[in-house]
This record gives structure tokens, sequence and C-alpha cells, in this order.
């Protein structure tokens, strides 16, 4: 583990998500102080999992992204919780995987609160905490951000992975996921010239299919576009974060890390 990381402050913004939970026992392990945002409730069971592995280093806070006076809410409690932050892990974000279950739409028919939604979470809310806890950062002279992007901020998500699923209109990949995951890509190249004078550094980690619950035929499907053949594992996406969170990327800022098993080659 990164010795720098031990006892520094990392935020975490969708922290009882799937890769919340991930990047918050990671840094944990690493002997780091987490402060995660999330809109759940404190009793939720993964909150409940990382305080009992953070030997009290683990602080939840209750916030929401789209929310700028709130995040100011949410650093005033981390100055005085755990300090100034030192990593922000911005995570919070909405998808919509595949599943017959889902609302089906034409393109011209998306719904644009639907869109909406998926940039302002996405996309304003990694700029409204860059700007109130990446401004600390500034402030201290200090810090590591790292941006959760994906691949799909790369390549088009393929029609054909989907056209299995029974349903009509058939299953459309939100395409205001993709323009956020772009615009997070943007902003992170535009803040780490701006912040680098300062010793911030920013950077983007785009994680590209993760295992989970997937049927098997899309699963089939995805991985044989997959050089290295099977999806990511969350154990997979572990060491890539903490690179880019600690000085082993001290020279490192405004790059996209792909960790996608090769998948942008063909």
């Amino acid at each position: 583990m990164p010795s720098d990381l031990a006892a520094a402050t990392v935020v975490v913004t969708g922290v009882a998500g799937r890769l919340g939970q991930v990047w918050a026992g990671a840094f944990l392990r690493a002997g780091a102080h987490v402060f995660g945002l999330d809109r759940v409730e404190p009793e939720d069971a993964a909150l409940r999992a990382a305080a009992a592995q953070g030997g009290g280093r683990f602080v939840y806070h209750h916030g929401d992204v789209t929310h700028l006076p709130g995040l100011r809410e949410a650093l005033a409690a981390c100055l005085v919780e755990c300090g100034p932050p030192h990593v922000l892990v911005n995570n919070a974000g909405i998808d919509q995987p595949p599943s017959a279950s889902a609302a089906g739409y034409l393109f011209e028919d998306l719904p644009e609160e639907l869109s909406a939604a998926v940039l302002d979470v996405n996309a304003a809310g990694v700029l409204r905490m860059c700007q109130v806890f990446g401004a600390e950062m500034v402030r201290h002279r200090r810090g590591a951000i790292v941006n959760v992007g994906s691949l799909y901020a790369t390549v088009a998500p393929d029609v054909r992975f989907y056209d299995h699923i029974e349903m009509d209109p058939p299953f459309l990949k939100p395409p205001a996921y993709g323009m956020s995951k772009a615009g997070v890509a943007a902003l992170t190249r535009y803040l780490a010239t701006l912040w680098g004078p300062y010793g911030v550094r920013v950077n983007v980690l785009s994680p590209g299919g993760v295992l989970g619950d997937q049927d098997p035929l899309f699963l089939r499907k995805f991985v044989d576009r997959v050089p290295l053949g099977r999806l990511a594992r969350a154990e997979d996406l572990i060491g890539p974060m903490l690179f880019l969170a600690s000085d082993q990327s001290r020279y490192v800022t405004g790059t996209e890390l792909l960790v996608d098993g090769g998948f942008v080659c063909w």
C-alpha cells in the first residue's frame, strides 16, 4: 500500500454504491481516513460495513452532489471530523444497466428529464465537488483528485450487445451517460492545467466493463471484444485507483487511465 495514504483524508462520493464501496475499502486498508458522501440513509448496509472495517476512520455524511450549498456544509463537516482533504474521488454517478425491466425509448423519444438527471449528477456533480473540495486542496497547495470516468467516454456503446434483450422499443444505453463521462474527462484536463501550479493533480480512472450480475449472453458478447477475455473484477480497479491517488503518480496529471482489458485496441 502507498505509505503516503496512511492517515490521509480521502473524500469519496457515492460511497454506498458498488464501486464506492470498493474505493472506500481500499483506502481504509491503506490506513486513510475516509469521508464518504451519499444520499442513502446512515443505516445502509454498505455504510455499516465500511464503518466496521474503518476502525473509527470512516465518517459518513449525507450529501448530494447536485446541491452546492449542501456540499459546502459537507466540506465544513469534513474539516472538523477528518481534517483538510488530501484525495477526492468523484465516484457518484447514474447509469442504466441493460435489462428487460428497464424503460425502453427510441432516441427521439428520450425523456429530457432522464438526460438532465444523468448530466446533473455525473458531470455537473463532479464540477461542484471540485469547486468545493478541490478549491480547499488548492488553498493547502496539495492534493489528488481522481474522477471516475467510463469506457463510454471514449467509444460508443455497441447496440449489438443488447439486441437479445426482448423489449420494445429496444434497450438503448442513455446517450447522456457517455456525454457526461466525456465532459468529466474534459474538466479533468482543464483543472490539471489550472491547479498544477498549486500542487493539485487531477486525473480520470475509466473502467471498462465490471463484472456484476450481467446476463450470460450480454457477458459473452462483451467479453468477445476484450483482448484479456473477461470483464474487470473489483480488485482489478484498486491498484490503478491507489496509484492515481498517491505519490506513486506524483508526476501524472491531466490523464485518463483506461482499465478496460484492452477493449479500445480493437
